[in-house]
């Protein structure tokens, strides 16, 4: 790579740089959105038989 960073780029870094407690937000952040815990053999078998199966075309009202 030729090393380019965008403004954007720079200004976020510019940013967490100033601002430390950010990162603590961000992980937070995160954890609330993405980080899921494990789910139990019951939560997966219960989700399983309640699927309700799709028709193969969706818009039949048939």
């Amino acid at each position: 790579m030729s090393g380019y960073e965008s403004e954007h780029t720079r200004f976020i870094h510019e940013w967490m740089e100033a601002h430390p407690e950010e990162r603590l937000e961000q992980q937070k952040g995160r954890a609330l959105w993405w980080d899921k815990p494990p789910r139990t053999a019951e939560e997966v078998i219960r989700e399983q038989v309640t699927q309700v199966p799709v028709k193969a075309y969706y818009y039949d009202v048939n």
